[in-house]
Formats: C-alpha cells, structure tokens, sequence
C-alpha cells in the first residue's frame, strides 16, 4: 500500500513543492466518490442537500427528510484500519505530522457523529473504495436504514 506519492527528481531525491502542490489539489468537497453516490441516489429518486452547512460536520450528503447525514470519507485521511496504518506511518518522514492529522480527523469524525446523533439525526459513514467498487450496494444500505426507520414508527 502506498502511504502517499512523492514527485521524485531525477536524483532520486522528492521534490516538497510538487508533493506540496499535489496535496493542496486534493478536493474537500464534490469527490469523485461523493459525485458518484450522489448520482446513483439521485437515480433511486433520493433528493439530498450537499455539504450541508446547517449540520454540524457539512455531511456530504444529507437527505433532510430522513434525517440522514451520510459522509464520505478516504481511507488515508480518516484513518481506515488505523492499528495498521500508524506504525506504517511512523515509518516515514514527517510521521508526527501524519498521525496527528489523521488521529484528530478520527476524534472529529466520532465528535461529529456524536452531535448529530443528539440531534436526532442518523450519521452513516461510507469508505471511498466502497463507493468506488459498489456505489449502488452503498445505495441499499441507505435504504435498509430508512426502510428500519419505517418500520420503527410503526
């Protein structure tokens, strides 16, 4: 698995300002994995708010008359099988950097989870290679929580 990439200048050594550059590019919002959610609830019929500022978080996508907030969330950034991933990192350069970052992005995760489960909301959290392999089997878990919403009222 590859921590990161690195721009390597023909002696070999890596170059901070393309590595900089490369990770300034990344997007914060409208993903490919959150466009490709989008799309495949929007064709289900499901109508959503993006980013919606009015949740704590910005949930990617949030389906207002659910009550749902989904997030979409990369595995490096937020720390996907993280009892692997930090001794990994604290193998390469700039390790304290990493696993502060990606250990404070986990704490908000679960903080915001928090918040918006006291305000009644459910948080459903999807992994971007999840999306990227099976958007439409994210799609049915999306429906089982509101079909189990249904059903609770009942």
């Amino acid at each position: 698995m590859t921590l990161y990439r690195v721009m390597l200048l023909k002696n070999g050594k890596s170059d901070k300002r393309a590595t900089q550059k490369e990770y300034a590019a990344i997007k914060a919002k409208d993903t490919s994995i959150e466009v490709k959610l989008r799309e495949s609830l929007w064709r289900k019929g499901y109508r959503y708010r993006k980013n919606y500022g009015k949740l704590p978080g910005k949930p990617d996508i949030a389906l207002t008359k659910y009550k749902i907030a989904i997030f979409c969330d990369s595995e490096f950034f937020h720390g996907k099988d993280w009892e692997v991933l930090k001794p990994r990192l604290e193998k390469v350069s700039n390790s304290q950097y990493w696993i502060s970052k990606i250990s404070r992005n986990r704490e908000r995760d679960d903080e915001v989870n928090k918040r918006l489960l006291f305000e009644g909301w459910t948080v459903i959290r999807f992994w971007g290679k999840d999306i990227a392999k099976d958007a439409d089997g994210c799609v049915k878990v999306v429906e089982e929580v509101i079909w189990d919403m249904r059903t609770e009222e009942v």
